[in-house]
């Protein structure tokens, strides 16, 4: 019997450590990760000139005075 339940406490310690490790990797890809709808805003504070306005009028008024 003492054979069976050290067999099982080490099958709950490598149960434990998996679903740590695993819990660990999953925060570590989702926080490196951004969410399909907050990309446009990621990327007008990495880079603020990448996009453009969503005034579509004032950027075109605004190429056709520089031309």
């Amino acid at each position: 019997m003492a054979n069976v339940n050290k067999k099982q406490k080490i099958f709950i310690l490598i149960c434990v450590a998996f679903v740590a490790l695993f819990a660990y990797i999953s925060y570590d890809m989702s926080s490196r990760t951004t969410a399909p709808w907050n990309k446009p805003k990621q990327l007008k504070r990495a880079l603020p000139g990448a996009l453009p306005d969503s005034d579509s009028l004032k950027l075109d008024s605004l190429l056709e005075t520089v031309q």
